[in-house]
């Protein structure tokens, strides 16, 4: 189905062509936009590929970590330091990117990005010095970061009004999904070829970005889309400041809740329940599973139900959930206590995502870097405080310290401004 929009004054309707055969300035000048919904659905599902590719990359580097550890002779500290060295790499160059992405539509940077962050995480394997690997590490995560915010800046100009927590969602799956397949693929590969076998993440990466330079052409016109030219007929209002920093907030305890329970959930199975290792594996897995799952599920329920009340919702049920779960020894309460917990961590991303983006409707990409990608790398930041905390008050208190606090829920807007 083809859709037409005229703007300022009526224009004959253009001939039922995919866009991508207009020339660019002459659609632009004849204030129409025709794009194919069904092609921006493709690209959509694309770039949720493209974040299953980014993600994989971060998901798989505390997996190598026991594999450098056995090479190199580290000490725990010095592996651990990769991941933090990560972390606030991304967590300073994201919202740059973020602001780049806001200024003009650079979707070129998204295959760049794949390269860089498949790259960096593929020469970790080859480079046997210690600032060679933390170089590495940087790499990947630089490239982590030009890829959030523009992906998620053209989901959101391809998505209708009612859609945007459902193509969230699905962006966001594809990110879950790279995120558990990491540490899969890094040991199959390592225990396969050794530490060089950390050059299969490159594969990947090539593959998408040849699909993603075949489409280029096509995701500079998704701004041209009917859904983008809705959004850019409408006023776009004053950003609000106060309102996404009190998100942000949120958004980053949500984080530090998820990185623990990732890092700390099949150990505390293990030592904590008596569990064998893989029993807590399999559980980590399961949890997985359900998280993905939940984050389908809240994009939609988030559009037919609101952000804010999906958002409430999830925070009341999560502090006592993780608080019963640190309370009970029994192997089946505890399993039944993933569930909503899982459920809730999962429904409330999306919401928070789309929020952010409509808080600051003038800088959707620098909101959602924050939103997408600095939450991430806070969060990995934050989890050896846990695991410190652990260290000094036993295993049952990895899950607690950073418990959100229902108290929280009022400084969460009722509204905003569109």
């Amino acid at each position: 189905m083809i859709a037409h929009f005229p703007h300022k004054r009526h224009v004959p309707p253009l001939p039922c062509v995919p866009v991508l055969f207009y020339n660019k300035m002459y659609l632009i000048q004849q204030g129409a936009f025709c794009v194919a919904t069904k092609k921006v659905r493709t690209y959509n599902y694309l770039i949720s590929c493209g974040h299953l590719c980014s993600d994989i990359n971060q998901g798989a580097l505390a997996a190598v970590l026991p594999f450098l550890i056995a090479a190199y002779h580290y000490d725990y500290a010095t592996a651990a330091t990769l991941v933090l060295f990560s972390n606030l790499v991304g967590s300073v160059v994201q919202p740059i990117f973020g602001q780049l992405a806001d200024r003009h539509n650079r979707p070129w940077l998204i295959p760049l990005g794949l390269l860089l962050a498949g790259g960096g995480m593929a020469l970790t394997g080859v480079v046997t010095t210690f600032p060679a690997l933390c170089a590495a590490v940087a790499v990947s995560g630089t490239g982590a970061a030009m890829f959030h915010p523009q992906a998620a800046r053209l989901v959101h100009h391809a998505s209708a009004e009612g859609e945007r927590a459902k193509n969230i969602s699905i962006f966001s799956f594809g990110g879950n999904l790279g995120f558990a397949l990491g540490p899969v693929v890094m040991t199959a590969a390592v225990t396969t070829f050794g530490l060089v076998g950390t050059l299969v993440f490159l594969v990947p990466e090539v593959i998408i970005c040849a699909v993603f330079r075949h489409h280029l052409l096509g995701l500079y016109e998704l701004n041209a889309a009917p859904q983008a030219a809705e959004v850019k007929a409408r006023p776009q209002g004053v950003d609000q400041w106060s309102s996404f920093l009190r998100l942000t907030a949120i958004v980053f305890g949500r984080s530090i809740i998820f990185f623990g329970i990732n890092t700390f959930l099949a150990l505390y199975w293990i030592q904590e329940l008596g569990q064998t290792e893989a029993m807590g594996n399999a559980v980590l897995s399961v949890y997985y599973a359900i998280g993905a799952a939940c984050t389908l599920l809240g994009g939609r329920l988030a559009d037919r139900y609101g952000y804010h009340r999906m958002i409430r919702i999830g925070a009341v049920i999560l502090p006592p959930c993780i608080f019963l779960f640190t309370q009970v020894h029994s192997l089946v309460l505890a399993a039944l206590l993933l569930l909503p917990i899982a459920a809730s961590l999962s429904l409330i991303y999306s919401p928070m995502v789309v929020l952010g983006q409509q808080y600051l409707p003038n800088r959707v990409g620098l909101a959602s870097g924050v939103t997408l990608g600095l939450a991430v790398s806070v969060g990995g930041v934050f989890t050896p405080v846990l695991g410190h905390i652990a260290d000094g008050q036993g295993s049952r208190r990895r899950f607690s310290p950073s418990l959100p606090s229902p108290s929280s829920l009022p400084f969460l807007p009722s509204s905003c401004r569109l």
